[in-house]
């Protein structure tokens, strides 16, 4: 069993936005974060996650709760598995009340970069390549780079530490052959480069052949700690620069990540041999960057390029793409010295939309009428996934690059509204409510002046405030949001007379209007109500009778 008081010190460490943010993309909304919510079928962001309260909650479905709560229910794990998965994010080693050590405390990933990193100054072939790509000492030690040996090697180191087969096989660096029941090493005959999550810890390998393998490059298995389409070759070098400097360079290998680093752009990263999909934007988005696409300029890294546009375009990211022609890539023009055109290049991006547009029209003969009308349609497909500010703008563009006059672009001029509420609410209660449940010390001016049958709307909200059950859904979505605001005392009383007065006047009609009463009883409560109204015009409280 994991100890408690090593799950408390893990809680302290966790960050809801940073937890819930290397799952989604996340947006800054005043004081909180917005997301779509991914436990529903959610069209527009519902997902509120607040930093001060260091919860989340779904104003859709009504997915709520902290940080261990999310994992749990976004990875479906159960509660052990949860705070493993988290102590493994934030590189945290956990203390069991048993004897048994876990795995992953036991460091096999960074012993094993140790023994490749060692390896690679005896392996002169290895060494002699990087050298001639231009990979300087001070870069090999940035980046930890090593070589994999045989495989003999490697599974003999790891006995030698005491690791098992299955805790190898468990971090994706061996496995059991399914012919021969006998135990292999994945990298065999490679240059190592060693892929760290975005807070540090060794997860994964990427290997290249330095003896032909028809496998040029490889990476390591998909495991519970390295998930590739989460994670960018870099990004752990490269935060802080992108935080300084809002801009990211995303390209497609090791190598050109590497010797633009060596060339002054930490800020650059790498996507490991997949393209840039849905599930990189939350650890792209974190900061809010300018993202440049460094991409090859063959059709593969052309068809990526669109790709990658598409996507970005439609999250309204700032940014553009570079495609490098003739043979080379960023590494190449770094090897020759030609930092100042890179700079260049990074600063004259082609903007997405404007790229998606270029590629979409190429893929037709604009001189057929038939094919032209085809690249419209595909064109105009594109630009209504857009926000509606872009739609307007590229246009012209579309129609430029067809041809045609602008007004056979034909878009979509809706603009998107939030979510309506399904349920009527009075924001007064609301406010009363959450400021008692921010200020719980203010509850004794509450209780003697108002009723929960006071309470039109939100008797039920009322009546979970009263019992303290505070992690039900309808409190933590009063909690989280921004249009309700949290008093202080004296705000807080001139909205319980403001509360009283509308109360005691509704009262009042009721009673007049009513002719079941005799003339006697009639006249004694609207006495008495218009008394209380009198006395909270001029700013008293009155006591609740029923």
């Amino acid at each position: 069993m994991i100890d408690n008081n090593s799950i408390e010190n893990l809680k302290s460490r966790l960050d809801i936005v940073d937890v819930v943010g290397s799952y989604l993309e996340l947006r800054k909304n005043g004081a909180n974060f917005k997301a779509v919510c991914p436990f529903h079928n959610d069209s527009n962001p519902s997902l509120v996650i607040s930093p001060s309260k260091q919860i989340y909650h779904c104003f859709s479905c009504g997915a709520g709760g902290d940080s261990i709560k999310f994992v749990m229910e976004y990875e479906k794990l159960n509660y052990p598995e949860t705070i493993e998965k988290l102590a493994n994010m934030y590189n945290f080693s956990l203390t069991y009340t048993d004897s048994e050590e876990k795995k992953e405390d036991r460091k096999l990933m960074e012993n094993l970069t140790l023994f490749f990193r060692k390896k690679l100054d005896n392996q002169k072939t290895a060494k002699e390549y990087l050298l001639q790509r231009g990979i300087g000492q001070s870069t090999i030690e940035k980046f930890e780079l090593g070589y994999a040996p045989s495989s003999d090697e490697t599974l003999n180191f790891l006995r030698s530490y005491g690791y098992s087969i299955g805790e190898a096989k468990e971090f994706g660096v061996a496995d059991i052959s399914q012919n021969s029941d006998r135990a292999y090493c994945r990298f065999i005959d490679r240059i190592i480069y060693p892929i760290r999550s975005r807070n540090g810890r060794i997860v994964g390998f990427g290997g290249r052949t330095i003896t032909n393998h028809p496998a040029k490059y490889i990476n390591s298995p998909q495991t519970k700690y390295f998930n590739k389409s989460r994670l960018l070759y870099g990004y752990f070098f490269a935060k802080e620069h992108i935080f300084k400097q809002k801009r990211i360079i995303i390209t497609e290998g090791y190598m050109d990540t590497i010797m633009l680093h060596q060339a002054g752009f930490h800020n650059a990263v790498a996507t490991l041999g997949t393209a840039l999909t849905q599930e990189h934007l939350p650890l792209i988005t974190k900061m809010e960057p300018e993202i440049i696409l460094a991409y090859d300029g063959d059709d593969a890294g052309i068809l990526a390029a669109l790709k990658a546009s598409i996507l970005l375009s439609q999250h309204s990211f700032k940014g553009g793409v570079i495609l490098f022609g003739d043979g080379m890539d960023p590494a190449d023009m770094v090897h020759k010295g030609e930092i100042e055109k890179l700079n260049r290049l990074f600063n004259t991006a082609q903007p997405f939309v404007e790229y998606a547009i270029e590629i979409i029209a190429k893929k037709y003969n604009l001189h057929d009428g038939l094919e032209k009308q085809k690249a419209l349609k595909e064109g105009m497909s594109y630009l209504q996934t857009l926000p509606a500010t872009l739609q307007e703008s590229y246009a012209g563009v579309l129609s430029g690059k067809l041809n045609l006059p602008q007004n056979l672009v034909k878009l979509k001029r809706g603009v998107s509204q939030r979510e309506k509420r399904e349920n009527f609410i009075d924001i007064l209660e609301l406010t009363i409510i959450k400021t008692i449940l921010s200020k719980p010390s203010l509850i004794d001016t509450l209780l003697d002046t108002i009723d929960i049958s006071m309470f039109k709307t939100h008797s039920q909200e009322f009546k979970l405030l009263l019992e303290n059950r505070y992690e039900d859904t309808k409190l933590r979505e009063i909690m989280l949001w921004e249009d309700i605001k949290i008093y202080d005392e004296t705000e807080l009383i001139s909205a319980m007379i403001t509360f009283l007065i509308r109360f005691y006047s509704e009262k009042l009609q009721t009673v007049k209007s009513d002719k079941n009463l005799n003339y006697k009883e009639k006249q004694f409560h609207i006495r008495s109500f218009q008394e209380k109204i009198f006395k909270l015009r001029r700013g008293e409280l009155v006591a609740y009778e029923e």
